[in-house]
């Protein structure tokens, strides 16, 4: 659903020195799932260490926070708890999809066709507990929070940026809009380059912000108006929205009702797509739980933790690790000495 809502936004691209010595705070599985799908081999196939298991979204995780660390941009990381009942039917679809494309991805293996096996292994990525775990572990082992969601990562962390107590929630999904996120960050993860789709090319990715009220003036529409318009496109709790309308007829639908939504939903025919109510999938998104005295707290970088997990359990460079970590510390030590306070908490 982002990406259809996202053809009405106001999107303004920036850079990463708009983002120094803010807080952000991370949708954590949206990012593990990005690295999932892109930190590969040539084939397609995940990192893995000797003894087979997978890397790649510790790599990440190690990558981008030492990267975005040393910006002086300071991250807190939200995992999902229970997805809400409806999201199960979308999940569902998922994995159907991530199905199909695993046996696409093996006859392409027979082929022997490079570009098709990576293009497919990219759609298989599965996000176990212990990737989980392992991902929470080194988030706590730089110092930094770790926040579970009582349902939703999402939208547990858009209530610390209402609350104030983040700039804006880093995600590529503009759902958080929906549960009233005041700024997303969307690219965090992804600053650089990007290879064109069937293209030799490359193009450049920059981060860009959404501002939620920005957005509503723009459109000329109210917060609860944004979700019945979401829910017309699609989002994960009623999956592929109303057959045949596209994001500017919703909006036209939106604006022609008003709030009353009864009204909206009986001409669209909800009932003829969905076998639960409109009202439902509202109110989800309206009462999701959340923990709204959520507070967030820095630590000192363990280095014997990273050290461990990476280097003892994972192979990976105990150079290249070490040198990430003085990195960070050294970057935390001079900014205590200019007087800008205590980087890390």
């Amino acid at each position: 659903m982002g990406v259809a809502l996202t053809e009405l936004l106001l999107i303004k691209e920036i850079d990463l020195d708009f983002l120094r010595n803010k807080i952000l705070v991370v949708d954590a599985p949206m990012w593990l799932y990005q690295f999932l799908s892109s930190i590969r081999q040539r084939d397609g196939s995940l990192l893995t260490d000797s003894k087979g298991q997978v890397t790649s979204h510790l790599m990440g995780l190690l990558t981008r926070i030492s990267n975005l660390t040393q910006q002086n941009i300071k991250l807190a990381f939200v995992f999902d708890g229970e997805p809400p009942k409806l999201k199960y039917l979308t999940l569902e679809k998922r994995k159907e999809i991530k199905i199909e494309a695993e046996k696409k991805f093996e006859k392409a293996k027979e082929k022997e066709d490079l570009e098709l096996m990576k293009k497919y292994a990219a759609r298989t990525s599965r996000l176990t507990d212990e990737m989980i775990a392992e991902a929470k572990n080194l988030v706590e082992s730089f110092g930094l929070p770790v926040i579970d969601a009582p349902s939703e990562a999402e939208a547990q962390a858009s209530v610390i940026v209402k609350n104030e107590d983040a700039f804006a929630l880093a995600t590529n999904d503009a759902d958080a809009l929906l549960f009233e996120s005041p700024k997303i960050v969307r690219n965090l993860n992804m600053a650089g380059k990007k290879k064109k789709a069937n293209k030799l090319s490359y193009e450049t990715i920059k981060p860009d912000i959404i501002d939620l009220a920005e957005n509503l003036k723009h459109l000329g529409i109210k917060q609860e108006q944004l979700i019945a318009l979401a829910m017309l496109i699609g989002t994960d709790y009623n999956s592929g929205g109303i057959k045949g309308i596209g994001p500017k007829t919703a909006l036209k639908l939106v604006k022609n009702h008003g709030t009353n939504f009864e009204a909206l939903f009986n001409e669209v025919k909800w009932n003829d797509f969905f076998d639960f109510s409109w009202q439902e999938v509202f109110d989800l998104i309206k009462k999701i739980p959340v923990n709204e005295n959520c507070k967030l707290k820095w630590a000192d970088v363990d280095e014997e933790k990273i050290m461990k997990l990476l280097v003892d359990k994972h192979d990976f460079s105990e150079e290249r690790v070490k040198g990430q970590i003085e990195s960070l510390i050294k970057e935390k030590d001079n900014k205590s000495q200019k007087g800008l306070g205590e980087f890390f908490g």
